[in-house]
């Protein structure tokens, strides 16, 4: 079923697919704008579902990061202590602006989750991701595209 899914892309697949990608899930969602972009699909429409569903992604793991409680971060999604701590430090160090660069693999997700932890201000923390998560999927709309033309 999920190879069928895969198999016919659009925007409600988009949408999930980088919803996904924005959680602790190891997904990536480019490579399905990219594919759709090859396939004719709007540019607009295909930056902003993914956007969209990218940054809500970000926001479930900024709750998570809230409300999830030291037993989901620490024994379900395996966040040790020790992680969490080197987390906030960083937090410390870069300040709330590091959240730019949660759109980065690896490393964005748990900085979101720490944004909930630490309960940095919604708004600005949605500011920042948006804005990041919006750029690097314009970027790869704009690099497929001059690939493409």
């Amino acid at each position: 079923m999920l190879h069928d899914w895969l198999q016919q892309p659009g925007y409600l697949s988009l949408f999930f697919m980088s919803f996904l990608a924005s959680t602790l899930l190891p997904l990536g969602s480019e490579w399905l704008l990219v594919m759709m972009l090859a396939g004719g699909y709007d540019p607009v429409a295909s930056v902003a579902v993914a956007s969209t569903g990218n940054y809500l992604g970000a926001v479930m793991t900024y709750l998570i990061g809230m409300w999830g409680g030291h037993w989901l971060i620490e024994k379900v999604l395996r966040v040790s202590p020790r992680q969490q701590e080197r987390a906030r430090g960083s937090y410390q160090r870069f300040g709330v602006y590091s959240l730019l660069f949660s759109w980065l693999p690896v490393v964005g997700d748990p900085l979101c989750l720490v944004g909930g932890m630490l309960r940095v201000n919604f708004g600005l923390f949605s500011l920042l991701v948006a804005g990041g998560k919006l750029a690097r999927y314009v970027v790869t709309a704009v690099v497929t595209l001059a690939a493409a033309g």
